[in-house]
């Protein structure tokens, strides 16, 4: 049986959702920067590879209409190259990852490219496309279906006894290893800087101007962050920053993310 081998890895940093320096990068653009940074890195002809396979959770708007397929004509690859694009919610892009290693396994691909990506900027907001979103009937059935992640959190917190304390210490250390790797340059072989133009709001008027900005690194860490025992203070945010989990053969992955 072939085996599947991860030849290449490339992402974006990742920027601040609504107010970093990625809010108004397109979804094609952004993930066709993380696919062409891996591409070249892998040092192989584009008109070898067979399949581009991403994971998005929100496909509409900026990444919607197969973005898979967009994304890699936004990075330069050929036409002749197919484009799939798949919803897991949460593990979109690890089954990405998933589907291209098994193409390459079990179904003769050479090369195939694998990763995921999303723009909670262009798309989670006022223009997110809510109409009959949903279905009376399924609600009846299991309406749970429909639960928002900030829910499922709630009810695990109360299910198993996570205390606000217990998730403020994971949260803080969290953020304790995130800046040690950052500052050690742990992410450093990943990342691939991109150049593009941040929306700029003037508070005051609400007038938006555009500003060229490079992203070389992840938005979300705070460095700064302190334990503090005012219950009163806003819970820390949790983010967890790793490289992209081990994927397979002849298989190319490109995670991008704002």
């Amino acid at each position: 049986m072939t085996d599947a081998v991860i030849v290449s890895t490339a992402r974006t940093p990742i920027g601040k959702a609504y107010r970093g320096a990625l809010n108004a990068t397109e979804g094609a653009t952004l993930l066709g920067h993380a696919i062409g940074a891996a591409v070249a890195r892998a040092k192989v002809d584009p008109k070898e590879i067979e399949d581009v396979v991403m994971g998005a959770a929100l496909q509409q708007g900026a990444t919607g209409g197969n973005i898979a397929r967009k994304a890699l004509l936004r990075a330069g690859l050929p036409v002749t190259v197919a484009g799939t694009t798949i919803d897991r919610q949460c593990a979109s892009g690890l089954q990405a990852i998933a589907l291209a290693a098994r193409s390459v396994i079990f179904d003769g691909v050479e090369i195939a490219v694998g990763g995921g990506g999303e723009s909670i900027s262009l798309v989670q907001n006022d223009k997110m496309n809510g109409f009959h979103a949903q279905d009376p009937a399924l609600l009846e059935i299991k309406g749970e279906v429909y639960m928002p992640m900030i829910d499922t959190a709630e009810i695990v917190a109360k299910r198993y006894g996570i205390s606000r304390e217990k998730q403020d210490e994971y949260s803080l250390e969290s953020q304790r290893r995130t800046a040690a790797a950052q500052q050690g340059g742990k992410f450093k072989d990943e990342l691939a800087p991109i150049t593009t133009k941040m929306a700029v709001t003037d508070k005051a008027t609400g007038a938006v101007s555009f500003k060229d900005v490079t992203l070389s690194q992840d938005e979300g860490p705070r460095p700064e962050t302190t334990a503090k025992a005012s219950p009163a203070s806003r819970p820390c945010a949790v983010k967890a920053f790793r490289s992209p989990p081990a994927m397979p053969a002849s298989s190319l992955t490109a995670p991008a993310r704002a």
